[in-house]
Formats: C-alpha cells, sequence, structure tokens
C-alpha cells in the first residue's frame, strides 16, 4: 500500500513528543498551498498568470503575478492553522504575525513561495522552499523568528517539473513524495535518501566567475581539470534537487556586487543546509556551517555553497589554501 505525506508525517510527530496532531495539520498546509501552485503553474499558459506583477518585492526584485499567487497561498492555507505564531516570506518586508499565546501559537514557518519564478515564463523547473522553527516561550516572536538554523524542526522545498516532488526533513532523516494527480495526494517515492559522496557536477553561475574570489576561481578550475560537468538551472531548488540525487556541488558565492552573498538565510540557504546536512552532505558560507550563522535579519543575505562531502571539503581544503598563500 502506498504511503502518503499526511500518514509519514504523523509517524515523523511521535518522535517529537507531540501527537496532538498539530506538527502534521501544520506541514499538511504547506502541502494544500502546493497543489495550488502547482495546479496554477500547469496552467500558465492558459491564464492570466505568467509575467510580471508590476511591482518590486523587498528585496528590489521584479515581482512576477504567479509569486504573488504562491505568497498569498501559504498565508492563507498556513494562517488558518491555529499552531501558526507567524510566518515569515521573501515577498513580504516585515513577518505576518498572528494574535497567538504561546501555548496556542508554537510554530513559525519561514518560506520563499516560488523560487526562480522568472523562470516560469520560459516553462523551466521552479519550487518553494520553507523552514519551521518552534516558538520559544523565553524569547520575544522577533526573537524567535532570529534563531540559527540548527534550531530548525523541519525543512524541505517542493520542485514543481515533470512530475510535482516534495522533499523534506524534521530530523529523521530526508524523505522524497511525488504527487500522484490521480489521488491527489503526495505518496512516497523515496525514503531516507543520501547524498552520494562524491558527484560527477558543479553548479554555478559562471558569469560571475571574474568577480568571485580567487579561491573559488581555482577550486572551480580543478573541478574541470578532473572532468566534472557544468550543470546550472537558475532555478535554486531544481539545482539543489539534482545535487542532492545525483551529489556534486552547488556554489553561489561572495562577488564584487555581493559581497555577503545574494541567496537568502533563513528561507534559501538554512532549510537547503537542514537537507544537505540531514543526507550526508555539506553546507558552508565559505568557512563553518551555514546553521550556524546568528541571523540579524529576516532579509539577510549570505554566500552559500552545498554538496557532497568529497566536494565540500575540497572546497573547505582550497580555499585555506590560497588563504595561506596571501
Amino acid at each position: 500500500m502506498i504511503t502518503t505525506v499526511q500518514q509519514h508525517l504523523l509517524q515523523e510527530q511521535q518522535r517529537h513528543g507531540d501527537a496532538s496532531g498539530t506538527f502534521s495539520w501544520l506541514l499538511g498546509g504547506i502541502t494544500l498551498a502546493a497543489k495550488m501552485v502547482e495546479a496554477k503553474i500547469r496552467s500558465a499558459g492558459l491564464g492570466d498568470v505568467l509575467g510580471a506583477f508590476g511591482a518590486e518585492n523587498v528585496q528590489g526584485e521584479q515581482q512576477q503575478k504567479l509569486d504573488v499567487y504562491a505568497n498569498n497561498a501559504m498565508i492563507h492555507c498556513l494562517g488558518l492553522r491555529d499552531s501558526v505564531a507567524a510566518l515569515v516570506s521573501e515577498e513580504d518586508e516585515e513577518p505576518v504575525t498572528f494574535n497567538r499565546s504561546v501555548e496556542r501559537g508554537k510554530y513559525i514557518v519561514i518560506f520563499d513561495p516560488l523560487d526562480g519564478s522568472s523562470n516560469i515564463d520560459v516553462n523551466v523547473n521552479v519550487g518553494t522552499i520553507f523552514s519551521v522553527h518552534r516558538r520559544v516561550p523565553a524569547l520575544s516572536l522577533d526573537e524567535s523568528i532570529l534563531q540559527p538554523g540548527t534550531e530548525q524542526v523541519a525543512a524541505g522545498y517542493v520542485v514543481y517539473g515533470p512530475s510535482t516532488v516534495l522533499v523534506y526533513s524534521a530530523g529523521n532523516g530526508v524523505h522524497s513524495f511525488t504527487l500522484d494527480p490521480t489521488i491527489g495526494a503526495f505518496v512516497l517515492s523515496k525514503e531516507h535518501m543520501v547524498m552520494p559522496e562524491k558527484g560527477p557536477y558543479y553548479s554555478v553561475n559562471e558569469a560571475n566567475l571574474a568577480t568571485w574570489p580567487e579561491g573559488y576561481r581555482t577550486y572551480v578550475e580543478e573541478l574541470r581539470a578532473e572532468g566534472y560537468s557544468s550543470r546550472y538551472i537558475g532555478s535554486l531548488v531544481a539545482d539543489f534537487h539534482r545535487t542532492l540525487l545525483k551529489g556534486g556541488v552547488f556554489l553561489y558565492p561572495p562577488t564584487l556586487k555581493q559581497p555577503k552573498g545574494k541567496l537568502r538565510l533563513l528561507y534559501e540557504a538554512n532549510p537547503l543546509a537542514f537537507l544537505a546536512e540531514q543526507a550526508g552532505g555539506m553546507a558552508s558560507p565559505g568557512s563553518g556551517r551555514v546553521l550556524e550563522i546568528k541571523p540579524t535579519g529576516i532579509h539577510q543575505r549570505t554566500p552559500f555553497m552545498v554538496g557532497s562531502r568529497w566536494e565540500m571539503e575540497r572546497l573547505a581544503a582550497v580555499l585555506t589554501r590560497e588563504e595561506e598563500a596571501r
């Protein structure tokens, strides 16, 4: 018999010592929103949902119509959950908060509602990324939002492609579910996923190569010399999904234009770093762990390198060598 994501969540919930159904009900809101977004994407060329919305988000990026739809879907589906104390989105300048007590509003959900949305118009994979934190009674709500990634209760993403796939972890391995359109449910397709120890691919926007610190240029040159193939889609979720399945490394180094990195820590780097580590991989902002960074703002950016253990340890060695040679 099949195992749906709801059944799997209930099993995971037992490990968290919370048998009330709160955790599975919360993540059920994410899966419902994902199905709403998936349905809209499937018919994107048939209705007025492609193209720019006509406004910029807090990042200064041009919002797409599907950005707005996906954000509204997440807020609608999660805001109705009594267990949610706050929602933090890439598209909103400030958190969306609810006047719920600490006893009721136990969780904070942080998300990028539609990663890679500029690719929608050309029918390239996009995704949704999410992270779940516990609200800490001893901290203010704002302080609970700005917890390091090590404190995540769960994290995951949905990739909308030839099939719609949900990948998530609640701290007990990484599990994948595929949306079965015949029954309208996400069905378990891979359990306890493991990132290969070493992979054949590197993934990076090489148009920025001349503006990287020297260590990253050296690293990519060495990978090329050893026969690695370049794979870069330009949708973070899709590039990470390939890296999780096939191994290798994804890099978004600092540049002259973005010396503090471009990807957002809370709703892009942290959830994917959590998944990578749960699958046996590694994630770094250049040194140390992404998950140990103490956030100072909800839209904080970071350099982000993630991948198989062999490639990530090799990157750390190259960066250390270049630093010592200065």
